[in-house]
């Protein structure tokens, strides 16, 4: 199942994640009846860069979208894809291409999701202006032009909303498990 939904901007995306996808409905690697194509640690990472914003398990992948439009999708170990109007500027190091999304005049563009050559606040708070840019691009492609009280962009019916880390246990793959080791104790 994937929230994401079958729009004319998403079909490229769409196109790519269906064919890599593979059902599985349980085990450690199942992500909402997909297997999982990003590893634990960069889903986590992905929630930490976009705190308030939903992750939409889309075809074994957490994928960004503001209304109902793909901005941001983590890939693997090492790829932070981003829908942008433009590159990411220095000092920001490229990722790994994902073709045919990366290719010229496709609008997509792969960030190293780590950054590790720059402070990790630094990196955090790059890293999360541009999600925060690729979102409010994504938003602008959408013929939906409501916002919310705040002026955000509303987000598409059916999607999940709230804080990644108050979901349902066992529907993210993380290695915390909503932060708590064996379910007692402080955290660590």
């Amino acid at each position: 199942m994937t929230l994401l939904p079958d729009l004319p901007q998403n079909a490229a995306l769409l196109t790519l994640l269906r064919e890599q996808g593979v059902a599985q409905e349980r085990g450690a690697y199942a992500y909402d009846g997909w297997e999982l194509h990003t590893h634990p640690d960069l889903v986590e990472r992905l929630e930490d860069l976009a705190p308030r914003w939903p992750v939409l398990a889309t075809y074994g992948m957490p994928v960004l979208a503001a209304k109902g439009i793909a901005a941001a999708v983590a890939w693997g170990t090492e790829v932070l894809l981003l829908r942008l109007p433009e590159r990411p500027a220095e000092p920001l190091k490229p990722g790994v291409p994902r073709p045919p999304l990366t290719g010229p005049d496709e609008g997509w563009y792969s960030l190293c999701p780590w950054q590790s050559e720059l402070p990790s606040s630094e990196s955090q708070r790059l890293l999360s202006l541009q999600i925060q840019h690729a979102l409010t691009y994504a938003a602008s492609l959408s013929d939906d032009h409501s916002t919310d009280w705040r002026g955000h962009p509303v987000q598409a019916a059916g999607g999940r909303t709230g804080n990644a880390k108050a979901k349902a246990k066992g529907r993210r793959p993380s290695r915390k498990q909503n932060g708590r080791h064996g379910g007692h104790g402080r955290q660590r």
